[in-house]
């Protein structure tokens, strides 16, 4: 049976309490896929309620057994991988290979870490050897609203979900209304492993409706959203009459420095890494600063990685990229690419439209600008499409400059073979993250930004840290 209209609430399947529905988009057709149910304050507050009574019960639970349940997860969630990329390759329109690969391996790849970290973490410690009968306990923080969106759901879902449940919290999953059915699949893939009825709970809904209701309800003591920074002001604003927690996982305007000694793969793999997910990456580079004596060649080769970069259907096989996520996101994106060429950039690749081969589908030209100054709207502005801007620049000082001029945070990258300079930049840089010569970051390391992108962190021992509280103990018996 088709989960599509129905909710999970206390280990259950159950009818939505409204008749409001919303039609989910193949976005590389236009057409539409399913409908599914939308949520009201009846709904949230059953599975808040469901969320609530379970919560004793299981943040009582010992660790193992809690680590025991999320090992049969992998498992369940590791065998329907085909039926997650589908699923998130037609709501999100990830072309199906990248889908499998990177959207669907994003989920095992966390829950693998916060299995590790649960090995490791200790729940219950002693202050230190000045005060052997002190003792800090990291309990659960209580019942949490998940809010996570559509461009990364697993990735999301995951880092949310599965950490809450390592560190005892129950909740209630909002996912995206666009994007909603990997969480389906997930949500039965919870109900598979036997969680105890109440622990994981999901509705769908929109911003507007069930995650405002999360957020300001009385009964939750977090709010876990990922999203754009002006719905993260929302929530913070609609939370903060009950003060639980809010932690915020927003957007990014990531600065790129790429030095005359970088690796002569430097420019194309930044281009690359920009357009990869169709943009629709927070921490994607997406303003690659070049220093001056190199600058013309980088433009050359950001330009032909733009034409290179094929695009089409997410439900065809290979390395290209799918369509946008909605219409939504398309007009935005044809906004701010005419808002460069309005402005005075100099476009060098892609442009406004459609590819030449689609009359259909919120397909977008990989596009390049060079000649962008740190003041333009496309610099500034988180334009979440394939959509890279070339700033040249003569010093170190000024790199770094630009860089930081920036209301947002989050991945910045540095490219040069001195590995001084490396380390002295990225001391400089105001960001949660930075990655040099094209090093990903390790297993475990923590996500998260600086400023407008977000507070908290997700990942590793740091993001099942963030789902708890800590509580300090004096005369703690040590017979």
């Amino acid at each position: 049976m088709s989960h599509d209209q129905q909710f999970f609430i206390d280990g259950a399947w159950v009818a939505p309490k409204s008749d409001r529905t919303l039609e989910v988009l193949n976005p590389s057709n236009e057409e539409v896929v399913t409908t599914i149910a939308l949520g009201d304050q009846a709904d949230t507050d059953a599975a808040v309620a469901a969320a609530r009574a379970a919560f004793a019960g299981w943040a009582a639970t010992p660790p193992a057994e809690r680590r025991a349940l999320i090992e049969k997860l992998l498992k369940i969630y590791q065998d329907r991988a085909p039926d997650m990329a589908q699923a998130i390759s037609t709501e999100m329109g990830a072309p199906i290979d990248m889908a499998s690969a990177a959207q669907v391996g994003a989920g095992t790849f966390h829950t693998q870490n916060f299995l590790k970290a649960m090995d490791e973490f200790e729940f219950d410690r002693m202050l230190g050897d000045h005060a052997p009968n002190d003792r800090i306990l990291m309990e659960p923080i209580g019942v949490v609203g998940m809010i996570t969106p559509w461009n990364w759901p697993m990735n999301q879902v995951t880092l949310k979900a599965v950490a809450a449940m390592a560190a005892g919290c129950t909740m209630v999953l909002k996912p995206s209304e666009i994007a909603p059915l990997s969480s389906i699949v997930f949500t039965e893939i919870v109900e598979a492993a036997g969680f105890p009825k109440g622990v994981f709970n999901m509705v769908q809904g929109d911003g507007a409706g069930v995650g405002t209701q999360l957020s300001t309800h009385p009964d939750v003591d977090m709010i876990s959203f990922t999203g754009s920074t002006r719905a993260g002001i929302a929530i913070s604003k609609a939370a903060a009459d009950t003060l639980k927690r809010v932690h915020l996982e927003l957007g990014g305007k990531g600065a790129n420095i790429i030095f005359a000694d970088a690796d002569d793969k430097a420019v194309a793999r930044g281009a690359a890494h920009c357009f990869n997910n169709t943009g629709q990456s927070c921490n994607a580079p997406t303003r690659m600063l070049v220093e001056r004596s190199v600058y013309d060649k980088a433009v050359e080769t950001a330009a032909r990685v733009a034409n290179d970069t094929a695009v089409g259907p997410a439900s065809e096989k290979g390395s290209h990229i799918g369509p946008l996520v909605s219409q939504q996101q398309w007009d935005k994106v044809q906004d701010l690419i005419q808002k460069g060429i309005d402005e005075g950039a100099r476009l060098v690749a892609g442009g406004t439209g459609r590819p030449e081969h689609t009359n259909r589908g919120y397909f977008v030209r990989p596009t390049v600008f060079a000649d962008v100054n740190n003041d333009m709207t496309i610099a500034r502005e988180e334009i979440f499409g394939p959509v890279l801007s070339i700033i040249p620049f003569d010093t170190e000082e000024e790199a770094v400059e630009i860089a930081n001029d920036t209301p947002y945070g989050l991945t910045n990258y540095v490219q040069t073979e001195d590995g001084a300079r490396r380390n002295r930049i990225a001391r400089q840089l105001r960001s949660g993250m930075v990655e040099m010569n094209g090093k990903s970051r390790g297993a475990g390391a923590p996500f998260g930004g600086y400023k407008q992108s977000g507070n908290g962190r997700e990942g590793g021992a740091y993001g099942l840290a963030e789902f708890m509280e800590i509580k300090a103990v004096s005369g703690w018996s040590t017979d």
